[in-house]
Order: structure tokens, then C-alpha cells, then sequence
């Protein structure tokens, strides 16, 4: 699959996962304000960002899904990194919100109005959200792609705060209606967990932190007949846009041209060996002393 076809299929997930999060936000949101219910309300909000995240992932896949030009002569990938930051920052500006809303309802102490049909609702949510986060991420790993795993890992959350929301549904029934705004803090620490992790994993590529192994790649370099050795290998980038240099040694008395065949058959073999690699730089060194 080429890069245009990984976009196009990155983009038909995005938009089959809007319609069923922009469904589960409205229904949280509507049905919670109807209950009176803050922490249901938060839920919503929350998916709602699911929603919003996926809208950005749509702009940021077609932006980077462009070839390199003179501008970007590496490409337009990190735009899908940037978008899945922007999602980070947003989501934490939703947790500040919905703390300092459940605050300011914890000395009113008003009661929710939880009904089956309430209850419903939350359970239906709660199965299409599995289904979300399933999907995405089983998709995402065939794709290869940064932002439908971190949107999955997303929605995953939201899975996690909608059962929170139940249980406090079932503290409410109780007598408690405290653990509503309670809840609703609870489900703005993890949003905001989200947002921390979501951040420091998309800084790893924009920060150019090492993506694989070099032991790994000269493994795969030393198979080719001529290199005495291999060293100085560094890569970065992304699951399927991978850079990567690496010096290595032959027999100085090689000719030049032998020398340049030895490093397109090290780059062929690697690439073919390790998806995702965009582009090699081989820098070639005569070995100091050659074996007679």
C-alpha cells in the first residue's frame, strides 16, 4: 500500500469513528443536561473532543499525506504529529473546565435526576466507544498510523470514564449525589493523563528521539558482501516514515563504484527488511587496516 492509498483508508476510518463519536457526545450531552447530571455532561464533552480530534486527524492525514516538495524535502508527516498535539491541548483545557465546574457544584449538593431510560443511554455509549476504540486501534496498527492508535488509546479513556459515570449514577440512586461533581473530577484527571501522555509520545518524534534499534539495523547491514563493519547509525521519524544514517567500512582498496553498489544494496536490504523507512544516508569508510 502507497502512501495515497494509507491516507485515503486513514481518512475512511476517521470519518466512520466521527459519526458514531458525534452521536455518543450528543446523546451524553443532551440526556445529562436533562438529568441535571455534571459528571454525564463531562462524559459528553469528553467524547466530545473524540469527535474533534477525529475532524483534525481528517485536515492533518490530507496535509500529510502530500509528497515532499522544495519546502519539505522531507515530507509533510509531522503535520499529523502537530494535529495530534493541538487534540492534546485541547483536552487538557476541557480538564481545567470540568474541574473547576464540578467545584463549583460540590457545596450545592444537587441531586440528579437518574432514570432507566438515563442509565440506557450510558450503557449504549459505553458499547460504541468499545467498539471505537477496537476498531481504531486494529486499524491503526494495519495502517501504521501514529494518530488513529493515540485516537484509540483516546477513546479507550473515554471507556473507562463512562463506567466511572454508572457506578456514581448508582451512588446517586443510593442517596449520594456528592459522587456526581466527584465523579466529574475523577473523569477530569483522566482526560488530563490522556492529554499528558498523548503530548509526551508525539514529542518523541518531533524531538527526533531514536526509533529503533541500531543493532538492528547492523544486523541487517553486515549481510551485505564487502562491509567490514558498521557503526554511527541513528534513525528517527515516525512508524511509516523512517530516516536513518549510518557509516559503513570496506576494503579501501575497492573502487569507488564498487563502493557505491555495496551501500544501494545495504539501503535495498534494509528497506526491504524494515517498513516504514523513507530514506537512507550511507557514508562509506575505508577500513584502516585491510586484510592482504
Amino acid at each position: 500500500m502507497n502512501d495515497k492509498e494509507r491516507s485515503k483508508a486513514v481518512q475512511r476510518v476517521l470519518i466512520i469513528t466521527l459519526i458514531l463519536n458525534l452521536t455518543v457526545s450528543l446523546l451524553k450531552i443532551i440526556f445529562g443536561l436533562i438529568a441535571n447530571s455534571i459528571s454525564m455532561v463531562a462524559d459528553g464533552g469528553h467524547s466530545l473532543f473524540d469527535g474533534v480530534s477525529n475532524i483534525v486527524g481528517l485536515v492533518a492525514i490530507r496535509i500529510a499525506s502530500k509528497p515532499p516538495d522544495a519546502e519539505h524535502p522531507y515530507g509533510h508527516r509531522k503535520y499529523e504529529t502537530f494535529a495530534t498535539i493541538g487534540i492534546a491541548i485541547l483536552i487538557l483545557i476541557t480538564c481545567f473546565e470540568i474541574i473547576e465546574s464540578a467545584f463549583k457544584r460540590l457545596p450545592e449538593a444537587t441531586v440528579p435526576e437518574i432514570t432507566a431510560l438515563t442509565f440506557s443511554v450510558m450503557v449504549i455509549t459505553l458499547l460504541t466507544n468499545i467498539f471505537v476504540s477496537w476498531y481504531e486501534s486494529k486499524k491503526g496498527k494495519e495502517l501504521k498510523s501514529e494518530f488513529l492508535i493515540a485516537d484509540s488509546h483516546h477513546t479507550r479513556t473515554d471507556i473507562f470514564v463512562s463506567i466511572s459515570v454508572i457506578l456514581g449514577f448508582v451512588f446517586i440512586k443510593l442517596g449520594q449525589p456528592i459522587f456526581d461533581p466527584v465523579i466529574a473530577i475523577m473523569v477530569a484527571i483522566l482526560i488530563g493523563k490522556l492529554g499528558y501522555e498523548i503530548i509526551k509520545e508525539s514529542s518523541h518524534i518531533l524531538c527526533d528521539v531514536s526509533v529503533m534499534d541500531p543493532n538492528e539495523i547492523k544486523k541487517i547491514a553486515m549481510e551485505v558482501p564487502g562491509i567490514v563493519t558498521c557503526h554511527k547509525i541513528r534513525t528517527r521519524g515516525g512508524n511509516t516514515d523512517i530516516y536513518m544514517d549510518l557509516h559503513i567500512c570496506i576494503d579501501p582498496k575497492l573502487s569507488v563504484e564498487e563502493g557505491h553498489n555495496i551501500s544501494h544494496r545495504v539501503e535495498s536490504l534494509v528497506k526491504k527488511r524494515v517498513y516504514g523507512v523513507k530514506d537512507i544516508t550511507i557514508h562509506i569508510e575505508p577500513i584502516k587496516n585491510p586484510q592482504s
